[in-house]
């Protein structure tokens, strides 16, 4: 996929792609922008918030059809209802504050969230297409802030999002430890 992408030779096409994908989203197209393309920074951010919002119209419009569909297929039933079901179990800020609950869980840069994540609960939720859109964009801008900011901080950048990487697994374990208690 590296080599598919490098001989693409086109370092914002590469930033859009990444931007695009799951797991990576503007999380991974900015700092590969900044530090590896050295494209200017607005670039990086404005490139890397279009590609993470292009999958989110399709998204919000065909999820719930598609997991329809994949609910009631034999082979995918039972990990359709477990995504559902965990998905709602950690969905509980988007519940309480709505479009803000939303723009928080997208925006704030931890695994397992981001605009996919985010249209996935919304549409899980059952929320409106217009407030889970404004709430994913809300989101993602706050995450461009966040992502771009650490970046630029370079190695401080990094000792603090490992540390709020840490700061976030010990407190997933705690609530995990209380919950079985």
């Amino acid at each position: 996929m590296t080599e598919f992408l490098n001989n693409l030779n086109s370092p914002s096409l590469i930033t859009l792609l990444i931007a695009m994908l799951p797991i990576a989203e503007l999380r991974g197209a900015i700092p590969i922008a900044i530090l590896k393309y050295h494209l200017p920074v607005w670039k990086s951010v404005l490139i890397a918030m279009i590609g993470n919002l292009l999958p989110v119209i399709p998204l919000l419009i065909f999820l719930e059809k598609m997991l329809d569909v994949f609910s009631k297929w034999r082979p995918t039933k039972k990990l359709v209802a477990k995504l559902i079901e965990r998905t709602k179990s950690r969905s509980k800020v988007i519940e309480q504050y709505k479009i803000m609950g939303l723009a928080i869980f997208v925006g704030i840069p931890l695994p397992i969230t981001g605009a996919w994540t985010g249209s996935l609960a919304s549409v899980i939720l059952g929320m409106k297409f217009f407030h889970a859109l404004i709430g994913i964009i809300i989101g993602v801008c706050i995450a461009a802030v966040i992502v771009t900011t650490l970046t630029l901080l370079g190695k401080l950048g990094g000792i603090l999002a490992g540390c709020g990487l840490i700061g976030f697994l010990i407190f997933t374990f705690l609530q995990r430890i209380k919950h079985a208690k």
